[in-house]
């Protein structure tokens, strides 16, 4: 094993035994005392909040910017791979398998939740139960799973895959501070990076393993007798596991991106259904001016804080989304990376921003504004349900549509495969960080953070009063540290891509040059080469008149390599009497010929014979070997 081998491997195993013992004593924590531990966490994510709220409201925002000044300028051209290579997917299996990241769980799970919580809890200066909120409400929505939530996740995706496929490096987050610190990547720091990337990406994981359960438990209990209670959550977490294993076997061709195919149909169903059995033309209006009111307002919504007044909305909602989506960055930041090869930038930022945004505004619109409508029409007190059961909300507003039951179970299943495939994901991605990059990491790896995630999610659950806040909790203190690595992340790559874009352009200009000094050479050498011509034939012709010779012509041959005069001199050549080799033109050069002059393969023989000798010379100049 070379030297640059084992350090690899040393570093990886250092990130996986102290990521796993991290992981682990942290669970166990969780299991000897939920209560101290819940405790801790509410303290720490006070602090954060207070302190840096500001920096997760601003941080979001920049990510955001970055991507579309990176797509709409002139190094979006760039492929993130060889000039040559192509996307390995199809676009509509990459959006799919975009979502397989774990996107769909929290659609599913805040489609209907956000917009129907905001009714009531609104921000701040915006009065509750209005038809203002409901609106807002809606904007939020689609505000929180937009561009923002993207926007980090394109900041880790674009890196990883530049790094992995233009550079070479390890599919590492380390692996992007190459440009900043050199070497110094395959040391301690490099490990300390490598390290908090895993830890955030556990953190944000478990939080979606956390809400896909919570979501499951719901719609059990809401179909069957059963109560919806930790101990089906933990027993949902625990099926769950076993069949994401399953997927883990057969790998991302077949695993993944075949389950990811089946529930985009499934969820497509279900849009579709709600759609159509809910408010057409309510939902119609209310797409176009959720979309236009949230484009007029983007920028508002993400500077806005409370400074002068005591509002934990901002922490309890946007900070907490800002957050977990960055906390949650380096597990879909690495897995779209390993989906992206051969794509352009500007196609990656298109996909990851711009398709995620337009879905976010149809599916909050289609399923928030059903339960809006419900709500405000009096039907029935959807509000009240997602404040103390936020699970239960999708399957309660299912329950004022027609095929309750079908559609329901239609739920359960797309939120089921979305939990499959995210674990799968996240299983994939943690392996692939802990053993030094590797684009297929051992099925063992697999089934240890599978395992350790799972019990991460759980104790989360069990810890002080669970649920969702303390979901909330490990996400918003796990990502801090990690923003600040993104932010540097940023830094790194628009290093890279300017110096590429730079020599890309010194190259192509070359080969321009190149390019034009040969046409200019090729049209020189036939414009002096018929100048030439044109002189000798005039030497030539004022020699004949001056000697009286009008019985005489000028012929112009080109010998081959099957001659049979090639490798003579003019002398021994057997050319009749009276014949006169008058120039030799050779490699755009004009030779005047003795009889020593040998002929070569490509010489232009311009040669004076008389009439009554032309055609035995011709026989001579014709002849082949």
């Amino acid at each position: 094993m070379g030297k640059k081998k084992r350090e690899l491997h040393f570093r990886s195993q250092f990130v996986l035994y102290a990521s796993v013992i991290g992981v682990v004593l942290f669970v166990l924590w969780g299991m000897i005392s939920p209560t101290h531990l819940g405790n801790t966490a509410n303290t720490m994510l006070s602090w954060i909040i207070e302190h840096f709220g500001w920096f997760y409201m601003l941080v979001a925002s920049s990510f955001v910017l970055f991507g579309f000044i990176v797509a709409l300028s002139p190094v979006g051209k760039l492929r993130l791979g060889k000039d040559d290579d192509k996307p390995e997917h199809s676009f509509i299996s990459w959006v799919g398998m975009l979502f397989a990241a774990g996107l769909g769980v929290g659609f599913v799970f805040f489609g209907v939740a956000e917009p129907i919580i905001y009714y009531l809890d609104t921000p701040p200066g915006v009065t509750p139960g209005t038809v203002e909120a409901a609106e807002i409400g809606l904007q939020y929505g689609v505000f929180h799973w937009g561009f923002h939530a993207w926007g980090a996740f394109s900041v880790v995706g674009l890196t990883l895959a530049y790094v992995q496929y233009r550079k070479n490096r390890p599919a590492l987050i380390s692996s992007a501070f190459y440009p900043l610190i050199g070497n110094r990547v395959n040391g301690w720091l490099g490990k300390g990076i490598d390290l908090l990337a895993v830890i955030s990406t556990c953190a944000g994981v478990a939080t979606t393993f956390g809400l896909s359960a919570l979501q499951i438990s719901g719609g059990v209990s809401f179909l069957t007798p059963l109560s919806n209670n930790i101990v089906l959550q933990l027993s949902i977490i625990a099926i769950i596991t076993v069949l994401f294993l399953f997927s883990a076997v057969v790998g991302i061709e077949k695993g993944i991106k075949r389950l990811t195919n089946i529930n985009l149909v499934l969820a497509g169903l279900l849009l579709i259904f709600v759609f159509f059995a809910g408010p057409t033309i309510t939902l119609l209006e209310s797409m176009v001016s959720t979309f236009g009111g949230y484009l007029a307002n983007i920028i508002d919504m993400s500077l806005t804080m409370t400074p002068f007044s005591e509002s934990e909305w901002l922490g309890a909602n946007t900070i907490f989304f800002w957050a977990w989506h960055m906390s949650w960055s380096p597990f879909v930041g690495l897995f779209i990376a390993r989906i992206s090869k051969g794509r352009t930038i500007r196609e990656f930022m298109a996909g990851v921003l711009l398709v995620p945004t337009l879905l976010a505004v149809i599916w909050f619109t289609v399923f928030g504004g059903t339960a809006l409508e419900i709500e405000m029409s009096g039907i029935f007190g959807l509000a009240e349900v997602a404040t103390n059961e936020v699970e239960l909300t999708l399957f309660y507003m299912l329950e004022y549509l027609p095929l309750t039951v079908i559609s329901s179970i239609l739920a359960i299943i797309v939120v089921a495969i979305f939990f499959v495939t995210s674990a799968d994901s996240a299983a994939f991605v943690l392996g692939s960080m802990t053993s030094g990059g590797k684009l297929n990491p051992s099925f063992l790896l697999k089934i240890i953070w599978g395992v350790l995630i799972a019990g991460t999610a759980s104790v989360l659950l069990v810890s002080d009063d669970g649920g969702l806040e303390a979901l909330q909790t490990a996400a918003i203190s796990a990502a801090l540290p990690f923003a600040f690595i993104l932010v540097i992340m940023v830094i790194a790559v628009t290093i890279m891509m300017i110096r590429d874009f730079d020599l890309s352009k010194k190259v192509t200009r070359k080969k321009q040059q190149e390019e034009l000094k040969a046409i200019l050479k090729k049209e020189a050498y036939n414009e002096l080469r018929d100048e030439l011509s044109d002189e000798w034939r005039e030497e030539i012709r004022k020699e004949l008149m001056s000697i009286g010779r009008s019985n005489a012509e000028m012929i112009h041959f080109q010998t081959s390599s099957n001659s049979e005069i090639v490798g003579k001199n003019l002398a021994s050549a057997g050319f009749p009497p009276h014949v006169n080799v008058s120039a030799i033109e050779r490699n755009g050069e004009m030779i005047s010929p003795s009889g020593s002059t040998e002929i070569l393969a490509g010489d232009y023989l311009y040669v004076l014979v008389q009439m009554e000798q032309k055609d035995k010379l011709l026989d001579i100049l014709k002849k082949t070997k």
